[in-house]
């Protein structure tokens, strides 16, 4: 079977109007259409329930998973705190997904479908980042699908976050299982770029020789705060404020062939001891580099996911695609509204793609920060 989809996306600030425009965009539905997604921003969070309701007596589709954000995503458009509504719908194989959440368990682990392919093979999740355990909770469910990937994002909101994943939810985990039938491609990109020993030069990694909790105090048996002052360079070491907001700390994902990397925050400088603190944990010899941020990284980062991404494809047309990213990202990052989106559409083409700005994003089996995660459905 050859999957269909359709997408649609509203400003409008009334949910019944921003559905109904959604809906009439995307008809004619395509034939045996059998799962939603919907991403809404806060001005339709507190008729999210009626919004539902209204989407599945409208389109007959019962499925639907997706997320309340600051901003959402749509092809080569997105909403950064502004009223906004996008959908996309799409016909898959009767049996090859199952939506969902804490009162909906996904299939067993090895449980096959009627064609016999593997039941859990890769999933689309939303979470709920004031849920304490989500890193491990992400692992965990990763560890239910045959592949081992996850995509998706965590809820963003300055009120209450809310998912879908057949009812609105609050709290913990939901999405979508699909089966080995399905087949997917996806890619990350970084919202920084390693520093390095010149400028095509290798990363420079250090290894933690002494620390505590979120506190390094020695890399490479040098006090943490030298090694950052001599890496970031003599201008910036002048002024630590400065690079601080400039400068992130990246993690290597252990066993990555693609030098994946984790970024978290620099919270702290101790300039009389020399140390730094991290938005992370860090154990002994624990290797970590640190990452510029800025849209030239982010944009030439984009640029070499992309080309990854449309290689794999070897020339074929996506169906349909999934984009989660981060809220720091955007025009913040990208200097202009919809850049970010009109990269993907300029060097992939013109297909359907929804998404949202999440505080969280999901690759594989981790929940990472300032990035972007693009899947394809092929």
């Amino acid at each position: 079977m050859t999957l269909a989809f359709r997408f649609s996306h509203s400003a409008s600030r009334n949910w019944r109007a921003a559905a109904k425009a959604c809906v009439d965009q995307m008809r004619p539905l395509p034939a045996g259409a059998n799962l939603g997604f919907v991403y809404f921003s806060e001005d339709h969070a507190e008729q999210a329930e009626p919004l539902l309701a209204w989407l599945v007596e409208q389109t007959g589709i019962s499925d639907w998973v997706g997320s309340i954000g600051i901003g959402v995503i749509a092809t080569g458009t997105e909403y950064l705190e502004e009223p906004a509504l996008a959908l996309m719908v799409g016909a898959f194989p009767p049996g090859s997904f199952q939506v969902f959440s804490g009162a909906s368990m996904p299939p067993r682990a090895g449980a096959r479908t009627a064609s016999g392919a593997h039941a859990a093979n890769f999933a689309v999740v939303h979470g709920d980042p004031g849920t304490e355990d989500m890193p491990d909770l992400i692992e965990d469910m990763s560890q239910k699908v045959e592949s081992g990937f996850l995509v998706g994002g965590l809820s963003s909101a300055r009120g209450r976050t809310l998912q879908v994943a057949n009812r609105v939810l609050h709290g913990g985990l939901s999405g979508v299982v699909f089966s080995s039938d399905i087949q997917v491609a996806t890619r990350l990109t970084q919202g920084c770029a390693p520093l390095r020993t010149g400028s095509l030069g290798e990363p420079l990694v250090h290894r933690v020789t002494q620390c505590e909790r979120n506190v390094i105090v020695m890399l490479d048996e040098r006090p943490a705060l030298d090694v950052f002052r001599a890496d970031v360079g003599e201008i910036l070491a002048r002024d630590l404020n400065r690079a601080a907001h400039m400068i992130l700390v990246g993690l290597p994902v252990p066993g990555s062939d693609t030098g994946d990397y984790l970024v978290r925050n620099l919270v702290g400088i101790d300039t009389r001891n020399r140390l730094l603190a991290i938005g992370a944990p860090v154990e002994q010899g624990m290797p970590i580099m640190f990452c510029r941020r800025g849209g030239d990284a982010a944009r030439e980062d984009l640029q070499r996911m992309l080309k990854s991404i449309a290689r794999s494809l070897e020339g074929a047309a996506p169906a349909a695609g999934l984009y989660y990213s981060c809220l720091g990202r955007g025009a913040n990052m990208f200097g202009a509204k919809s850049a970010e989106m009109q990269m993907i559409r300029n060097e992939l083409g013109d297909f359907p793609m929804v998404g949202f700005f999440a505080n969280g994003e999901i690759s594989h089996d981790r929940l990472y920060g300032y990035t972007g995660v693009l899947t394809l459905f092929v």
